[in-house]
């Protein structure tokens, strides 16, 4: 009998009891904004900044709208501006390069690798080809790559980073957590991200003058001292007067949700390896398919599983898909002509100047994506290889029949 998965690929877990029972308690209060506090009190927004630079081990940290921007926030706060060069990854989705040209800065996209991260050495010669000195790098499904080596690269040729961590909440190199390699280190908890209030952002960084700009950005309102993860109160005494209000705050109702599941994150973080490990296990020899392989210094995070079939055929891809998909496997394509859903590649964004990337054109032509929820139990992960195995091993001719 021909086995299928009927498990949601959307379906994420409950938010806990005790999110649950704070957001109830901001309702009641009426105090939603973040700065609408009873004298010395802290409120929610302002104990999930310090509780989360604690858990990074950054000085200082900011609650923001969204992922998306905390990116931008970060650019502005660098003084990146029109027609700017930024560096960023060729492999990432749209909120990266849209972040970019938010500030109405250019994105120089730098290939990637085989094993889905930057390419070192094509980042070296990017940066000295365009004379970019930013470098928005995003953590593209949780790959990271070798970040002592990315840092003295960056270092040499002086070029500031920005980390894009929304799919590295949790992750680390050599221990050292993600977001915490580069200037500033921006974090979603968007709905599909590792901790979810539906939208949301976290911004990190250990340089004062920066954290007191995107505070003043962030619309602070000259409240900046109700920060409890802020730097010393002088850093804002220049900023205050030419920094921009473009508001991004984020408010006490989703601080409230977000706390009591960043306290549970190393469990989650641990849920999702085991499934992550099963599904690579049950692909391991599978012909004619490739799961870039996970370095010892990469602490990561299993919430998306990606692999490729390299020298497939478009239309071997899109079959395969489909018939994955008959089974109730949902597959998302980086090799597709238009963009699906929340799936895009380089050549899919018109506002980003079209560049030549043959490396990252070709490894994304037969890369596929898949989300891992927390709502898959391990058998549930083990079954859905035993599809994805069965099904790449139709012979092409078998399959277009």
């Amino acid at each position: 009998m021909t086995e299928s998965f009927t498990g949601s690929f959307t379906q994420q877990e409950p938010i806990p009891e005790a999110g649950i029972e704070a957001a109830l308690e901001v309702l009641r209060s009426g105090r939603l904004h973040r700065y609408n506090l009873s004298p010395d009190e802290i409120g929610e927004v302002g104990l999930l900044e310090e509780e989360f630079a604690a858990s990074v081990g950054a000085k200082y940290a900011l609650a923001v709208a969204s992922g998306g921007y905390a990116m931008g926030c970060a650019l502005r706060a660098l003084g990146v501006g029109p027609g700017d060069k930024v560096l960023t990854n060729a492999f990432t989705l749209a909120p990266v390069p849209g972040a970019i040209a938010s500030v109405n800065a250019e994105p120089v996209l730098v290939e990637i690798t085989s094993e889905l991260v930057l390419d070192l050495n094509d980042l070296e010669a990017k940066a000295k080809s365009s004379g970019a000195r930013v470098l928005m790098l995003s953590h593209m499904r949780g790959h990271l790559v070798d970040m002592e080596a990315l840092v003295a690269v960056c270092n040499r040729l002086g070029v500031t980073i920005i980390e894009d961590c929304a799919h590295t909440m949790g992750a680390a190199w050599n221990g050292k957590a993600s977001g915490t390699f580069g200037a500033v280190g921006c974090f979603s908890m968007q709905t599909y991200k590792h901790i979810n209030s539906g939208e949301g952002g976290l911004i990190v960084t250990d340089d004062p003058e920066l954290a007191a700009r995107m505070i003043l950005l962030s619309g602070s309102y000259m409240l900046y001292e109700r920060h409890g993860a802020r730097p010393p109160m002088e850093a804002f005494e220049d900023a205050r007067f030419v920094m921009p209000n473009v508001s991004g705050r984020m408010d006490h109702l989703r601080a409230a949700i977000l706390r009591p599941q960043l306290a549970d994150l190393p469990r989650q973080v641990a849920r999702w390896a085991e499934r992550y490990q099963t599904l690579e296990a049950g692909l391991a020899q599978t012909p004619g398919l490739h799961v870039a392989p996970r370095p010892d210094a990469e602490t990561y995070v299993g919430s998306s599983f990606q692999f490729t079939l390299p020298g497939a055929s478009a239309d071997h891809i899109r079959d395969f898909v489909a018939r994955c998909a008959a089974r109730g496997v949902e597959l998302k394509w980086f090799g597709a002509d238009a963009p699906v859903g929340f799936t895009s590649r380089h050549s899919h964004w018109g506002y980003v100047s079209p560049q030549q990337l043959p490396n990252t054109d070709r490894i994304l032509s037969g890369l596929l994506d898949m989300r891992v929820p927390l709502t898959f139990r391990v058998e549930d992960c083990a079954l859905i290889a035993r599809i994805i195995d069965a099904e790449a091993r139709v012979p092409a001719s078998v399959a277009a029949e």
